[in-house]
């Protein structure tokens, strides 16, 4: 049996198959600048859904402006230890960045109970406390995201950017919406998709961009 066992050349080749679908099936579609380019078609690559040619919101200039922040060094907070597994740290600890997710801190844990929130909104109130520059990634939990929002409305405050593509059903599309429509430096994914692949696969495509650059 023959088969691509190289892992360099299966990505090359996934790819390559990628763009051949989009120039058959959708030949008059055009990526806005490289950076969507990259995003979506690492978003695709990883779900094999060419439905996020279509769904991907960028606020303007979220790809630039979240590069930026992890060039001069952030904390990106994750709302699963999924994302967080999935996000390249060698990029990361390059670039000076730091990953956390508090979704099994005690003390977070601890205070959803006491409050009867989730703990992912008790750990954004717990991410919302922590000094220095913040990038949000959110692929599992509309509530983090809604609790974000609510931080920003109610302090002024806001993170350097947001990945927000919670995947499902309650509250998934809505929560993802409100990113939208806010004034928050933003990638989200519209309607119910979305996911913590989708989430890590988003960084991480900006961070090859950057190490290509």
């Amino acid at each position: 049996m023959s088969y691509i066992k190289q892992p360099q050349q299966i990505e090359s080749t996934s790819f390559d198959i990628i763009r051949g679908i989009i120039a058959q099936e959708r030949p008059g579609f055009r990526f806005q600048d490289i950076w969507q380019e990259k995003i979506i078609l690492r978003a695709i690559h990883t779900s094999a859904d060419f439905d996020w040619l279509d769904i991907l919101h960028f606020s303007a200039g979220a790809p630039q402006r979240i590069a930026d922040t992890l060039r001069q060094g952030c904390t990106l907070y994750t709302d699963t230890t999924m994302a967080l597994s999935g996000i390249n740290k060698t990029d990361l600890a390059r670039l000076g960045c730091d990953i956390r997710c508090f979704i099994a801190d005690p003390a977070v844990a601890a205070q959803a109970r006491e409050q009867g929130v989730t703990r992912s909104m008790a750990a954004v109130d717990r991410a919302m406390r922590e000094p220095g520059k913040r990038l949000f990634v959110f692929g599992n939990a509309p509530t983090a995201l809604f609790r974000l929002l609510e931080h920003c409305a109610a302090t002024g405050e806001t993170p350097e950017g947001v990945i927000g593509v919670p995947v499902g059903f309650v509250g998934a599309s809505e929560s993802k919406q409100a990113l939208a429509d806010s004034a928050l430096t933003c990638i989200a994914a519209l309607g119910r998709k979305g996911g913590s692949n989708i989430a890590a696969a988003i960084i991480n495509a900006i961070l090859y961009q950057l190490r290509e650059a």
